[in-house]
């Protein structure tokens, strides 16, 4: 039998496409789109959700007939599809989710189902992370081993992917923060997404949930996401009108679905979380930067996290306001997930390096005079060997924390400088 008799045969019902499973949207989508009764149906399901996008009232009739076409997938791999962070079509594949999906948005409770594939069957990315750890503890860059925060700001400009998007989202979200309504939060929101979806948790966790023993770390750390722009406005809206910015944008109602899903409390659980993944909340935790609904710490003293929203003056919906902060304010799971991620349990080479980075704060002058470009050479190689022979070739710059010399671009002394208390 030919291929192509083959493929005819299993096309050949919109129910057969249970035959050819696919977790991907956008590759489901394609079989469906090529089954004339598949295709009907789901374009059916288009105008369902366009109807609901445009906040048109459907009468009883259009209900039904929507309803209908969702059920008439019946087991198609469309109805069963999942999306996959930092996939390249990301966007299409969430708006295909919710076509199909569109009797899900009716009510806040409803979201409770993740179009993300479980993280655990996703590629885990290979990162270098300890090996730049290990060059910023021997070198003069270690600076202040009270302010891990600042620490894992250094590991991150060693690495190319994270120097870079960390600055392209500063960049975004400092032009105009200080002034009213000038920074351009739509971007800003868009280029710390790409940070914390593009580069190894490695290091985005390290830098986003530092444990700081005083202030002038926790300001730091409260200004990883450059608040100013990305978190706060003039005055705090109404929770409920975060909540319906959140809905009308695709990616925001996917992270908040798989933050429901996933920081799920649970009073009963030792751990607070009914999905006793600590993982996983954390990712769908970092998932909400760059949305509409974008959570922060409240203080440089405290590690609890909100919304900037406010239920006052929510009327008859002000339970609802409440369940909405409460996800973020009032969340077990959440704060036992923060937690236990600032205290994880060191493993030896962890140790090792904040041997390391301790001790070299008694490096002083010439005493340190081994720059962190020649430890580079010694010890990275590939990429990392090329990548550091540009950055020796900068000009000298004194560093701002240590007191020390070294060679270092001059972006990266000034990308602290711009999310560093002033």
């Amino acid at each position: 039998m030919g291929p192509a008799l083959l493929l005819g045969l299993l096309l050949s019902r919109a129910g057969d496409l249970m035959a050819l499973p696919s977790s991907d949207c956008v590759m489901a989508e394609q079989l469906c789109l090529s089954d004339s009764t598949c295709n009907a149906t789901y374009r059916t399901l288009e105008n369902c959700a366009l109807a609901k996008t445009r906040l048109l009232s459907l009468d009883h009739d259009s209900r039904l007939r929507c309803l209908n076409a969702e059920l008439d997938l019946g087991n198609s791999s469309l109805l069963h599809c999942k999306c996959h962070r930092r996939m390249k079509r990301q966007e299409h594949c969430l708006r295909i989710f919710w076509t199909v999906h569109s009797s899900m948005t009716d009510g806040y409770l409803n979201l409770e189902t993740s179009p993300y594939e479980n993280s655990a069957n996703e590629e885990h990315w290979k990162t270098d992370y300890n090996k730049l750890a290990a060059l910023v503890s021997g070198s003069q860059l270690a600076g202040d081993a009270t302010n891990p925060c600042l620490r894992a700001t250094h590991i991150c400009n060693l690495s190319k992917k994270c120097f870079r998007l960390r600055t392209d989202y500063a960049s975004i979200c400092t032009k105009g923060a200080a002034s009213e309504d000038v920074c351009d939060r739509r971007k800003c929101h868009r280029g710390l997404r790409n940070f914390f979806e593009k580069v190894p948790e490695d290091f985005t966790k390290r830098i986003l949930f530092c444990p700081c023993q005083d202030e002038f770390c926790g300001e730091r750390r409260r200004k990883t996401i450059v608040p100013d722009c990305s978190f706060q406005y003039n005055t705090k809206p109404n929770c409920l009108w975060l909540l319906d910015s959140c809905l009308e944008d695709h990616i925001c109602k996917s992270r908040l679905a798989d933050f429901q899903q996933n920081c799920q409390p649970v009073d009963i659980s030792p751990d607070g979380c009914s999905l006793h993944n600590h993982a996983a909340c954390l990712q769908a935790y970092m998932g909400m930067i760059g949305t509409p609904m974008t959570p922060n710490y409240v203080s440089n003293s405290s590690v609890e996290v909100s919304l900037w929203c406010t239920c006052e003056n929510s009327g008859n919906q002000k339970e609802k306001c409440d369940q909405i902060l409460g996800m973020f304010e009032s969340n077990k799971c959440l704060e036992n997930t923060i937690w236990s991620q600032m205290h994880l349990k060191q493993t030896a080479l962890e140790r090792q390096e904040d041997l390391f980075y301790s001790s070299s704060l008694s490096f002083q002058g010439d005493s340190a005079s081994t720059s962190l470009s020649s430890a580079m050479s010694q010890v990275a190689e590939g990429k990392t060997q090329r990548d550091s022979s540009k950055q020796s070739s900068m000009p000298m710059a004194s560093s701002v924390f240590s007191g020390a010399v070294t060679s270092w671009p001059s972006l990266a002394l000034f990308l602290p400088l711009l999310l560093s208390p002033h």
